[in-house]
């Protein structure tokens, strides 16, 4: 909810001056709910909707609402979970084990940096973006298994 209390808070002001940009990071996983988190799957694939919404709510303005949804990322908590999933692997191991078992879709085989998502997210906020609005753009090192 905290995306969608910021929206109402900013909206207004972004919509008086005929711009802004709202970006919601969603996940792959609102696509193709893993079985493991479908708690998570569905917080993700509620983004897409609020995104998409806000969007339409921006007709005609400069205001762009987006949604980006990355695939598996390096970050610590995935660490911790994947080390979990692994057992006694190395993390290397673990990785190749992970997008083997849980990822085979995955067209890049490990995991995606929080820089090349946040690559994403700054083209996705400066002006080059202006005619990307109410759109799932993904980061998802192509586990998505979808051409759109």
């Amino acid at each position: 909810m905290s995306g969608v209390r910021l929206a109402r808070a900013y909206l207004p002001g972004m919509k008086q001056r005929d711009w802004g940009r709202v970006v919601f990071i969603s996940s792959e996983s609102a696509i193709q709910i893993p079985v493991e988190m479908i708690h998570y799957g569905m917080t993700k694939t509620a983004q897409l909707a609020v995104s998409r919404g806000l969007a339409e709510h921006c007709v005609g303005t400069g205001v762009t609402v987006n949604a980006v949804l990355p695939g598996p990322t390096s970050s610590e908590g995935v660490s911790e979970f994947v080390g979990k999933l692994a057992g006694g692997l190395s993390s290397r191991d673990a990785e190749k084990q992970f997008f083997e078992e849980a990822r085979p879709t995955s067209l890049l085989k490990r995991f995606t940096t929080p820089d090349e998502v946040a690559n994403l997210v700054v083209y996705v906020c400066s002006g080059l973006s202006s005619a990307t609005t109410g759109a799932a753009l993904r980061a998802d090192g192509g586990v998505v298994r979808a051409a759109f």
